[in-house]
């Protein structure tokens, strides 16, 4: 007992030692319970979090070939998906889950932005994004750029994509499938896998943005 009081102690020590270095260099206490907390309330609701530290800049081309970047675009909680139009299954059912979620969240009184970025940057031109991400979300911002725009958005969300050599232009792009759950700003929130359904990631985003 002498020594499991012993760790303990040390433990407890270690910890407030560790809460006054935080707010010597400066930092409020919200600033800390918001980093202790982010963790717990995305376990709380359910979502996956591995990976951490997803999202970040990234400077891409909309329907209209208008410059966005991540600053201007996540000013508004974001389910953010990578893929591409010319993908036969799974991107089109699950840009249209992604939809379905964004109306239930409306339903409930969150303005959620539904984004789908591409991965295929060579046949995805804007004027294709703008009419694929018309026929699933009259509010669905689907965005392309230059390789190199891509490939960076991809490096921030860690999303795995393999584009073939083809000669013919005929080909399927092997990609990562997560739809992440952003905040304003650009906060990652958690991921939702494809078997969840529409219900399910509503009930889950919304726990997320009730509790702030």
């Amino acid at each position: 007992m002498t020594r499991l009081a012993a760790i303990l102690a040390t433990a407890v020590t270690a910890i407030f030692l560790g809460v006054i270095a935080w707010l010597a260099s400066g930092r409020d206490i919200a600033g800390l319970a918001a980093l202790l907390g982010r963790g717990d309330v995305s376990a709380r609701c359910g979502m996956g979090v591995a990976g951490g530290d997803i999202g970040g800049p990234f400077t891409l081309i909309d329907g209209q070939g208008q410059t966005v970047t991540d600053a201007a675009l996540l000013t508004k909680p974001a389910l953010v998906y990578f893929g591409y139009s010319f993908c036969p299954d799974v991107c089109p059912l699950d840009n249209a889950r992604n939809a379905e979620a964004t109306d239930i969240l409306e339903e409930r009184g969150f303005e959620v932005t539904p984004v789908f970025i591409s991965v295929d940057p060579a046949r995805d031109t804007p004027a294709i994004m703008a009419e694929y991400g018309e026929m699933f979300h009259p509010r669905m911002v689907a965005l392309t750029g230059s390789s190199e725009q891509v490939a960076a958005a991809e490096k921030a969300y860690k999303v795995y994509a393999k584009v073939p050599q083809s000669a013919d232009g005929f080909y399927m792009v092997d990609h990562s499938t997560f739809t992440y759950l952003m905040l304003p700003g650009g906060r990652f929130a958690g991921f939702f896998k494809r078997d969840e359904t529409a219900d399910q990631m509503a009930e889950k985003a919304s726990c997320i943005l009730n509790a702030g």
